[in-house]
Order: structure tokens, then sequence, then C-alpha cells
């Protein structure tokens, strides 16, 4: 609170309102980052994209899939987030986004997708396959999804492996 403001207002005009944490973010309901990260097997040719998506308040990692960069693999991403009952989405501008999602849900724009991003920087810094010069590299896409999915798991989700 700011207290300076509060002895400036009479007391009629200040209307406090105290509820618990959960109950606040039930109000507020749930915001997300989406975003996709590029990287390769075995050759730059045969590009692979990591598809995620995090809550915008906390950071947190809510879903992710691979595949390439085409609209079924962003629907796949998309169904997996129908659980969670998100009312609104923030984006780059890339085009699955703005055919597949509610335009009155979807804000596009890089002011809202920084913690997304940060997150990219993250695992292109922790996971070397992913650095775009580099001579680690996934041979296999399954070995490149394990590698980069079990990461997630772990340090994301907090699942031992």
């Amino acid at each position: 609170m700011n207290q300076t403001v509060l002895t400036h207002l009479p007391p009629a005009q200040v209307e406090v309102e105290i509820c618990r944490a959960d109950e606040l973010a039930q109000r507020r309901r749930l915001t997300s980052e989406l975003d996709e990260m590029w990287s390769y097997v075995g050759k730059k040719a045969e590009p692979r994209w990591l598809w995620h998506a995090i809550d915008h308040y906390s950071g947190t990692v809510l879903a992710y899939v691979f595949g390439r960069r085409h609209d079924e693999v962003f629907l796949q991403l998309q169904a997996l987030l129908e659980p969670f009952g998100i009312t609104r989405f923030y984006t780059d501008r890339w085009g699955a986004y703005e055919r597949h999602l509610n335009p009155a849900q979807h804000t596009i724009g890089k002011a809202h997708t920084q913690k997304i991003e940060s997150k990219h920087i993250n695992l292109r810094t922790r996971i070397k396959r992913l650095v775009r010069r580099t001579i680690c590299f996934s041979k296999t896409t399954i070995m490149h999804d394990l590698v980069i999915g079990l990461f997630i798991n772990r340090y994301e989700f907090g699942r031992s492996i």
C-alpha cells in the first residue's frame, strides 16, 4: 500500500478488499505467453521447433510440444492448454496464432512476451544443442525431443528423472 496517498484520501474514498491468493488467481483468470523456439536435428535444413506456453504472471511452463512450424503443431499445444481456461494469450506475430486464437483474447507484441523470451535464453544457455552455432546437435528427433523434454520436466515441472 502507498501510505502517503492513503493519508491524503478521505476514509470514504478508500476501499480495501482482502482475499486469499488462490481466490485472487481465480479472479484475475489465467493469462499465458505463447512462443516457439527454433533448433535443428542433424542439419539446419531439418528444423525442429519447441512450442510452449507459460503463465504470464508466475512464468510457470503450462505445456509444450515439438514439431515443425505448422498450424497442426500449434493446434496440439492449444489442445493441451484447453483445460486451463486461459482468458488472454500474449504472442508474437506468427500467423498460426492469428488464425487460431480468438482476437478478443489475443494480444500481439513483445511487451507482454518478455518472460517466455527469457526462458528461451535460459534454455539456449543450459542446453547446448539449442545454441545456433554449435558442434553439439541431435542426430535424431527422438533424442532431441527426449533431452529437451527431460530438461523441462526436471527444471520446470520439478519431476525427478
